[in-house]
């Protein structure tokens, strides 16, 4: 259930108000802050590239001039190393037809794969793709990205969890929130210039969260980008996800489950 915040700072200051202090007068009381609604943002489309079809998106990383991209459902979990101009898996794994791939992202040359419910977090070796190593996730697995010395893990929730990267155990938990209470379905995560991108699952909307406070600063709307760029749309195209950053550039990269394009925008 999401909890409106500006009833609850403001209940919480009713009730301190209320308590006996001889020492401060009630009208020197200091009002609840009212928390500002995000910003909207906006896009500009600057490359558009083929995106295999077949690709139930999960996650996108942008390393080395490269694009690696994660894919889901049972018995069709992959991970890609993509040829960017073309669409073209330059190097391919499939996953145990048990798993269902979620998120990934890179964190010292070690790719880290989500999966969604099997408690597993799958680590390979960036340029071989050898599996090095499974770790055990207690919750369900959907985005993952990394800030400092940390990987931060969403599990559908509006939490966030910044966790160990050899053990995963959890060292700090994020209520992810706007001026409309928490906000749940939080997806597919990014790092941009310091604040954390997720895709919210559903909707068409991308956020940008203060890593340290949780409140959702900006939001971005891409409803509708399929059928403004005459993108081919079926039965198959399926939600909004998959965000990537190339830092170098400043443009992020962005796709959904079964897209048949991924396009190069920079966010204002």
């Amino acid at each position: 259930m999401k909890i409106n915040l500006v009833y609850f700072l403001l209940a919480a200051t009713t009730l301190f108000g209320c308590q006996p202090n001889q020492d401060v007068d009630a009208s020197e009381t200091s009002p609840a802050v009212a928390i500002q609604s995000p910003i909207n943002g906006t896009y500009n489309i600057v490359e558009i590239y083929p995106h295999n079809t077949s690709s139930f998106t999960q996650g996108l990383i942008w390393h080395n001039n490269t694009l690696y991209e994660g894919t889901g459902l049972t018995s069709q979990s992959k991970l890609f190393k993509t040829e960017l101009s073309t669409g073209k898996a330059l190097q391919t794994l499939s996953i145990a037809d048990t798993l269902f791939g979620e998120g990934i992202t890179i964190y010292n040359n070690k790719i880290y794969q989500l999966t969604w419910q099997n408690h597993k977090v799958l680590v390979y070796d960036v340029n071989t793709f050898k599996k090095e190593k499974e770790l055990n996730w207690n919750y369900e697995g959907w985005g993952i990205t990394h800030y400092n010395n940390q990987l931060i893990i969403s599990t559908g929730s509006s939490n966030l969890y910044f966790v160990n990267p050899a053990t995963l155990a959890i060292e700090k938990t994020l209520g992810v929130y706007d001026n409309n209470g928490y906000i749940a379905s939080l997806n597919e995560l990014e790092m941009i210039d310091g604040k954390i991108y997720a895709n919210v699952w559903g909707e068409n909307k991308i956020i940008a969260i203060n890593p340290a406070s949780g409140q959702v600063e900006k939001q971005f709307d891409f409803s509708n980008i399929l059928q403004k760029t005459n993108q081919p749309i079926t039965t198959e195209t399926n939600v909004l996800n998959g965000i990537a950053y190339d830092s170098v550039t400043k443009a992020a990269y962005i796709t959904g489950k079964n897209w048949p394009a991924i396009f190069k925008v920079t966010l204002q």
